[in-house]
């Protein structure tokens, strides 16, 4: 997204987050009561510790459930059909785009690496999870 004068506005906490993610250092952050969440966070949403640290993110999770998307919203409408998952990376869950597979290839228990990719509708960054065995090396 662009301002008036074509400078990226930056949400810091969730920018930073997709920053890392997208360099193949994504974390996640951890109370010292042993809670794991995303960011961004100034407390943790279990317990309401301030005291977070950060904790390397798992390269690698499992889809826990999922949908289809035949009717997108207009940033989306020339995507469908289109699969939104949410996968369980570490010990926390992240909702993200299914790429790289056809919608009827995406299963519960699959294996993928979540990364950033772009909308190409609306430029974008947005959260995506590629199937492991076909990520680049």
């Amino acid at each position: 997204m662009t301002d008036a004068g074509d400078s990226e506005i930056r949400d810091r906490g969730y920018d930073d987050w997709l920053d890392a993610l997208e360099t193949g250092d994504g974390y996640l952050l951890r109370c010292p009561n042993n809670h794991a969440s995303l960011p961004p966070r100034l407390v943790c949403p279990d317990c309401g510790s301030d005291d977070l640290t950060e904790e390397a993110l798992p390269a690698s999770g499992e889809i826990v459930t999922y949908t289809v998307v035949h009717l997108g919203t207009r940033e989306f409408n020339d995507q469908t059909p289109y699969v939104t998952a949410i996968a369980a990376v570490g010990d926390v869950r992240i909702t993200g785009l299914v790429r790289e597979v056809d919608a009827e290839s995406v299963d519960v228990g699959a294996s993928v690496e979540p990364t950033v990719d772009k909308n190409p509708q609306t430029s974008d960054r947005v959260v995506v999870f590629r199937p492991s065995n076909m990520i680049p090396e």
